[in-house]
């Protein structure tokens, strides 16, 4: 049975719903996102609550029933707070800046990094003197948004040796011990 898929969404001030055959679209103050339902999972809205429905208990709909009711809810925290992820840049000599959507990384390799960020996301970064750069996106679409975090983070994964690379702000890395001294 799905948990997740029975639980109600609620509806903050100011976000509405509409559907349209197989197509919901959700409105509010931040912007709009639409999403295509999958056949036999139904949508009610009453009462500033939104409630999700499956055709029948079969498990393909009962694992929809659960994924179409979280992706509603990202569409209406999206539209209604909209979604901001922190990165830091950990490395010596390792900068981020940005002009506009184009972030540009310095890395450690020979050559810069020049990332198109979708106009979709707000990319901005922050330099100060003793602390790490960060690079900060900010965005409704919860999807695209951990995306291109998660690209980001790809040119240079942190390793567990110096700690260096891109990481989440907050996220701890498992540090490794290095080499040990030969023993006579």
């Amino acid at each position: 049975m799905s948990r997740v898929g029975k639980n109600p969404i609620s509806l903050p001030q100011g976000v509405e719903i509409k559907t349209s055959g197989d197509t919901i679209t959700v409105k509010g103050s931040k912007g709009e996102l639409s999403q295509k339902l999958s056949d036999g999972i139904g949508i009610t809205v009453e009462d500033g609550t939104v409630q999700m429905t499956r055709v029948n208990d079969s498990k393909s709909q009962k694992a929809l029933h659960g994924l179409y009711r979280a992706l509603v809810n990202n569409m209406v925290v999206g539209v209604s707070q909209g979604y901001t992820i922190r990165q830091e840049v950990v490395g010596v000599g390792y900068k981020a800046s940005n002009e506009g959507n184009i972030l540009e990384l310095n890395l450690g390799y020979s050559h810069n990094i020049f990332l198109e960020v979708p106009k979709e996301i707000k990319v901005s970064t922050e330099t100060v003197k003793g602390k790490n750069p960060l690079i900060i996106l900010e965005g409704i679409d919860k999807q695209l948004i951990g995306q291109v975090a998660s690209k980001i983070r790809s040119l240079r994964k942190p390793e567990p040796y110096k700690g260096k690379g891109i990481r989440f702000e907050g996220e701890t890395i498992r540090r490794k011990a290095g080499k040990s001294a030969a023993k006579k």
